[in-house]
């Protein structure tokens, strides 16, 4: 903790003595206060683990989490039992046995059995966590006819004695009118709750007009710590133009560094965002 809280106090340092330091920089210096917590933050859209190469590798996946060092990280796009096209693999359990992480699952898509006895069919988001998950809930959104089911999967954290709401979400890909619904959604069933991380694929650009409820009630952290070189664009993986998986904080929760993890571009169709966020006292 002391080394980790050293580091993140030397960058904001560096940056404040060339005058551009971000607005969360002052939060840091609670890094080493009694209550303070460093969470390193992922969402990753993992295409059911299909690569853009089109080879199916959960592990490859598992990988690229062990590698960033992430607490605590939101997938969407997870298949549970669901088909042949990831062997009917229930990849929630899966990763985290991979990893040796708590985890949740959310089912967006649940029906039943193909056969008598057999599993559940679903599929939508899952919340891997290093630390103890002491609770959770899936909601369902707001969805038009014809729409995918859609959801905002919840877990509560025992980070060291101290709880951290965690929400994890992946909004309609083809309708904007059920993103302007969800968005609306989202930030109602998150009410007051902190301190909160909220991660996910929003399919829609942060300054896209359904965006606008959670940049009124959040903090986008790409925009509001250091960052990384580029522009934060996470899709498509191999070559990125659009933005649209974003990690934002409510109150109580200071993004510090937030980057576009590439060193696996085939792993998925999306890129991994990862931050570094401090969950003051």
């Amino acid at each position: 903790m002391f080394r980790r809280t050293l580091t993140i106090l030397a960058a904001v340092a560096g940056l404040a003595a060339a005058g551009s330091a971000s607005p969360t920089a002052a939060a840091a210096v609670s890094a080493d206060r009694p209550g303070a917590r460093l969470l390193e933050v992922m969402t990753f859209n993992i295409h059911h683990a299909q690569g853009t190469d089109d080879v199916l590798d959960l592990q490859r996946v598992a990988n690229v989490i062990r590698k960033s060092g992430a607490d605590v990280v939101g997938l969407q796009e997870v298949d549970n039992h669901y088909s042949a096209r990831s062997e009917w693999a229930d990849q929630p359990a899966e990763l985290a046995a991979l990893l040796g992480y708590h985890v949740v699952f959310g089912a967006n898509i649940d029906n039943a059995p193909p056969t008598a006895g057999g599993h559940r069919v679903q599929y939508g988001t899952a919340i891997l966590s290093r630390y103890p998950i002491t609770a959770s809930d899936n909601t369902w959104l707001y969805k038009s006819p014809g729409q995918e089911q859609r959801g905002l999967l919840h877990a509560t954290l025992d980070v060291r004695g101290k709880k951290v709401e965690v929400y994890n979400t992946h909004l309609a890909a083809s309708s904007q009118t059920d993103r302007l619904q969800q968005t609306a959604q989202v930030v109602d069933l998150i009410g007051k709750k902190k301190p909160g991380v909220l991660v996910g694929d929003f399919n829609a650009l942060p300054d896209a007009p359904e965006s606008a409820p959670l940049r009124k009630a959040y903090t986008d952290a790409w925009d509001q710590s250091l960052h990384g070189r580029g522009d934060g664009a996470t899709y498509p993986a191999e070559a990125p133009t659009e933005r649209i998986d974003v990690i934002y904080t409510t109150r109580g929760v200071a993004p510090l560094f937030t980057r576009v993890l590439k060193d696996d571009p085939a792993a998925s169709d999306h890129l991994p965002l990862i931050s570094k966020v401090l969950v003051t006292p």
